[in-house]
């Protein structure tokens, strides 16, 4: 079930999308605002990264590595991102031995192209207004 925020939560997501992102609330919301435009592998994409570079183990490291790998980024990937070759083919070669930076460069990109194109229209979408 969904977490609920207070009007003064969400109002603090308008100040940057890293207010957005630190709240499970704001998550939720911003996913089901990524849903509407068909771009919520986005947003599951970033927290899964968020997620694997928190991994210690060598082990799950390379368990969860595979994980996003087959879900976001190969070619026709169930979820796959919108990422340049260049950081496609680089995260491919790294998958013989990941590290907690595999991703990095993917998830800046995307991260950029929600702070930059998702955030200002979900700012101005009905279901955030509807919060504040």
């Amino acid at each position: 079930m969904p977490i609920k925020a207070t009007p003064e939560e969400a109002r603090l997501w308008s100040e940057s999308v890293d207010k957005l992102l630190c709240h499970k609330a704001g998550q939720d919301a911003f996913r089901n605002f990524l849903r509407t435009e068909f771009s919520e592998e986005n947003i599951d994409f970033w927290l899964a990264c968020e997620a694997y570079r928190k991994i210690k183990s060598p082990t799950k490291l390379a368990s969860k590595a595979k994980k996003i790998y087959a879900q976001f980024i190969k070619t026709k990937a169930p979820k796959e991102i919108n990422i340049d070759f260049t950081t496609r083919e680089n995260i491919t070669r790294s998958m013989d031995k990941p590290t907690q930076s595999s991703f990095d460069a993917a998830q800046n990109v995307i991260y950029g192209l929600m702070a930059r194109d998702c955030y200002p229209r979900f700012l101005r979408s009905d279901g955030y207004l509807e919060l504040v």
